[in-house]
């Protein structure tokens, strides 16, 4: 018994090895395996080293069971574009000229790809803390057909409007902060948001009890309360809450009169970034 159980136990473990999404490297490779396997290819752009949504993303998505059990409907490429890790020069220069050939303006950028035409149909930029089955979701929704890549088209076109808005709007703010209006940057702030649901809602309040304690420091009961609903909204979600209770411990113990660290998309010369997570 023994013997046949050790035997099971190394077979599970190869059987389980076997399992582990392989990402490739070489773009061009991967697309004519995708020909042959008949399968899209996905093709992630990431800063390994020095990107911390990138790096949620992989810990979160790529390295979870969920992608596991549907990473062979794809042929996997990773694209990464280091800042200390060391790289080739031959495949930095290729990576190099595939960011400028697909437009990435930002990272992480996920893409969806034909091998046979080469033709996008499916992307996401940024990670905003999905989980893996919301995140799987999104790129299943993606469809490789010709309705499907109108539909991205227009989605990418919504969203770079709405990324002109939020410069545009986080202007407003700055404007405001300068000119200590809270009010300005309180309705600049409202219409920002007016948009975004769930637990990053959060990152609205947030913000207004930073920007009202940099324009009045001493305002911190009105600005604790602004925190407090911000915490109210995360809805359980620790990782988004936490900065928000280090900040308002920093408010009681009086260690901070003006704002102390945000988390990526909350400070205001950011809050372009926040309605996508990244």
């Amino acid at each position: 018994m023994r013997p046949l159980l050790f035997l099971l136990a190394v077979f599970a473990a190869v059987a389980a090895s076997a399992a582990e999404p392989v990402w490739l490297t070489d773009l061009d490779a991967a697309k004519a395996q995708a020909v042959k396997e008949n399968k899209p290819v996905l093709v992630d752009f990431t800063g390994s080293d020095w990107c911390p949504p990138c790096k949620a993303l992989h810990k979160n998505v790529f390295e979870s069971a969920e992608f596991t059990a549907v990473a062979s409907k794809y042929v996997l490429v990773e694209l990464d574009y280091p800042r200390k890790t060391p790289q080739a020069p031959e495949l930095k220069a290729k990576n190099a000229e595939l960011s400028k050939q697909f437009g990435i303006t930002g990272f992480p950028t996920v893409l969806l790809i034909d091998g046979k035409s080469g033709e996008v149909f499916g992307k996401t930029v940024g990670f905003g803390g999905q989980t893996a089955k919301e995140y799987l979701e999104k790129l299943a929704s993606f469809k490789n057909t010709p309705e499907g890549k109108a539909a991205l088209e227009q989605e990418q076109k919504t969203a770079a409007d709405r990324s002109a808005q939020s410069r545009v709007l986080g202007q407003k703010i700055n404007d405001a902060i300068a000119a200590k209006d809270f009010k300005a940057a309180e309705a600049a702030l409202d219409e920002m948001f007016a948009d975004v649901t769930g637990p990053r809602k959060a990152v609205m309040p947030f913000n207004k009890g930073r920007i009202l304690l940099m324009i009045d420091p001493t305002a911190k009961e009105q600005a604790l309360k602004y925190i407090d609903e911000a915490l109210a909204l995360t809805a359980g979600d620790e990782t988004l809450a936490k900065p928000f209770k280090a900040f308002r411990e920093k408010i009681v113990s009086g260690a901070t009169s003006a704002p102390g660290s945000a988390p990526k998309g909350a400070a205001p010369k950011a809050a372009a970034d926040s309605k996508k997570g990244a």
